[in-house]
């Protein structure tokens, strides 16, 4: 098979509704170019593979997943399927806009661009639960990171294949796609581009997920600053809780040796408690996620099963 100028990956989830139009509004918006468009199904529950098995053409597959993994998993399902030499991303809900793919590609090409980025510059969302919150994590990522990016959350980018295809996606980092595709040395930039309102469907967008966006924030942080050099991070917070702990006991026992009673007091096991206890369980998370990532690239695992691929005709 010839090797597709561009491939684009989409990722669906109880999108039945949508699956029509978005094929539509994708091949209208694709057919001067040579692509391959991917959509990666997430365990949905209702008809959406159906749909996308009816209207197919032969230049779509579809990747089905035995149950739901969640949106990062999907798109590095659809990236490790790719063959183009470009690859584009969208989500399946009709709020991206593929038109915005060929101009996005085009940039990317005469600008030499390894990721342009899609920046949703009339956003159609509800303020508080999603605007506010989204304008509060960008602000976050962009100065804890450096990666000086207007828009984390719109999944509407291109890429060079070699770019994403070793950005090695695992839990929930979507979000952090630019970090990721930084720590590779990719030179990025970003383009307005169209936003829909969802007509068809619901959200999988809650207010809680800004705690596992901050959680994957510290680790971000972790492998960008300290992943080849961890004894600088783990190193100081060992010594300042061991000094900590010295001058704590100093204390306790100039207070034993004047003659007072030491014993109950709070503060040695509440210090010792707190101190270690944060120590431990943040270490324990960043260790894990490390073990996973050994565990799946040391033995090429996936860490997701593909029950069937469908190929139109």
């Amino acid at each position: 098979m010839p090797t597709p100028e561009i491939s684009v990956v989409v990722t669906v989830f109880n999108e039945e509704k949508n699956i029509q139009p978005l094929l539509e509004a994708t091949y209208a918006a694709l057919q001067h170019l040579d692509y391959e468009l991917i959509l990666v199904d997430d365990g949905s529950t209702d008809g959406t593979v159906s749909e996308v098995k009816r209207l197919a053409n032969d230049r779509t597959s579809l990747l089905i997943f035995n149950r739901n993994y969640g949106q990062t998993t999907a798109l590095a399902a659809g990236i490790d399927q790719a063959t183009g030499r470009y690859l584009a991303t969208m989500d399946g809900d009709l709020q991206n806009d593929p038109s915005d793919i060929p101009m996005m590609l085009e940039k990317a090409k005469s600008e030499n661009w390894d990721v342009v980025a899609g920046r949703r510059a009339n956003r159609k969302d509800g303020f508080v639960l999603r605007k506010v919150p989204s304008k509060i994590a960008n602000w976050v990522i962009r100065n804890t990171t450096k990666v000086y990016l207007t828009d984390y959350g719109c999944t509407l980018r291109v890429y060079k294949a070699h770019i994403a295809q070793h950005m090695g996606l695992y839990g929930e980092l979507h979000r952090f796609i630019p970090v990721l595709a930084k720590q590779q040395g990719a030179k990025m930039t970003e383009v307005d581009v169209k936003h829909h309102p969802r007509i068809h469907g619901q959200s999988n967008y809650g207010i809680g997920r800004t705690f596992k966006v901050m959680a994957d924030l510290i680790l971000m942080l972790f492998f960008q600053k300290y992943f080849q050099r961890p004894i600088h991070v783990f190193g100081t917070a060992g010594l300042l809780a061991f000094f900590l702990g010295v001058l704590v006991n100093i204390y306790l026992l100039i207070l034993k040796i004047i003659g007072e009673d030491i014993w109950g007091r709070p503060i040695l096991l509440a210090g010792f408690i707190l101190l270690l206890g944060g120590i431990q369980l943040i270490t324990t998370g960043i260790i894990a996620e490390i073990i996973v990532r050994t565990y799946f690239e040391s033995q090429d695992k996936k860490t997701y099963r593909v029950k069937e691929i469908f190929k139109g005709e």
